[in-house]
């Protein structure tokens, strides 16, 4: 019986979930033959190594509640604090970590973004949380790598995007019988092979979306990868996690989690510093990779490095072979 992978995704618009699973799949494949996996690129894109799904919940993002739209109120002003919370601790990450080597140009428009986010003297004003954060995109899309995840979307536009990391953490928008967060995660349960062996890869928010449905939904869990993952970020994501303190899935047996030294998201990366092993001892074991071009963080990027896809082509394999 083929193993079952399920990719998990991060924030974004409105998506094609079987174009996205084909074309995460041959983001894999693209990275397998560098990897010394070349026999295995045709069963990875015609379906062959694995029963893929792609969890898609996108769509949840566009109704809140009952009435079909974005939080609003004190509700949008909360998701905007901790949005705005998220991208100052991001960018302070990043200048701390980075500051020497950084273009001009970008070290730059991170230090205007965070004067956006925190004004000099605490200026704020009516609807401040929401400016301050379409301020600071506007300064952050000025960055050439980062002007590339926004293309030709407005910064009020990729600011709402940005923002669904915010909606989840806030476990609000109940559609009188769920919560957002809830019914996300039910999304990703419902992918799941019950009886496993399953191969689950997360990407951004969805890292977060994925560990908490594997604390709740215990499938056999042969290896867990996470991708340019926001766990580590400290004041806004970090604390947020359920159950806390983080720790790994009881039915995870190997965890990979990746990230990029320019994925300005993957704010302190190196997830075992702060993380529980389960009762098997398993750690999160981070790697770091560097992919080509300006923009680093979409999930494709990380699937086509060798260093990402060569474990994930190993472990379906072995899995196949059982």
């Amino acid at each position: 019986m083929k193993p079952r992978l399920v990719f998990v995704h991060g924030i974004g618009g409105p998506r094609d979930p079987a174009a996205e699973r084909d074309e995460w799949l041959r983001a894999v494949a693209a990275g397998a033959g560098p990897a010394g996996h070349s026999a295995h690129v045709s069963a990875l894109t015609g379906g062959w190594a694995a029963d893929a799904r792609f969890a898609y919940y996108g769509d949840l993002f566009r109704t809140a509640g009952a009435q079909g739209g974005a939080a609003t109120g004190p509700q949008a002003d909360e998701d905007d604090d901790l949005l705005a919370a998220l991208l100052l601790e991001a960018v302070d990450e990043r200048l701390a970590d980075h500051a020497a080597d950084l273009p001009a140009a970008e070290t730059a428009a991170l230090r205007h973004a965070r004067s956006r986010l925190a004004p000099p003297g605490g200026a704020q004003g009516a609807g401040a949380p929401a400016r301050r954060v379409v301020n600071a995109v506007t300064s952050l899309l000025a960055v050439p790598g980062l002007r590339a995840v926004g293309g030709w979307l407005s910064a009020r536009t990729t600011a709402g995007m940005l923002g669904q990391v915010a909606r989840y953490l806030n476990r609000a928008e109940s559609d009188g019988t769920t919560t957002l967060d809830r019914r996300i995660r039910t999304r990703v349960a419902d992918c799941l092979d019950p009886d496993g062996p399953n191969i689950v890869v997360a990407h951004s928010l969805g890292t977060v979306v994925a560990l908490e449905t594997l604390h709740e939904h215990p499938a056999d869990i042969a290896l867990f990868v996470t991708l340019g993952s926001p766990l580590g970020i400290r004041g806004a994501v970090h604390p947020r996690v359920r159950p806390h303190p983080l720790a790994t899935p009881a039915t995870v047996g190997r965890w990979l989690n990746f990230w990029d030294r320019d994925d300005l998201v993957a704010a302190r990366p190196v997830l075992e510093d702060f993380t529980r092993p389960n009762a098997g001892a398993v750690l999160p074991h981070s790697r770091r990779v560097d992919s080509d071009g300006a923009w680093v963080h979409p999930a494709t990027k990380y699937l086509a490095q060798p260093a990402v896809a060569g474990p994930l082509v190993e472990a379906l394999t072995t899995l196949a072979e059982r």
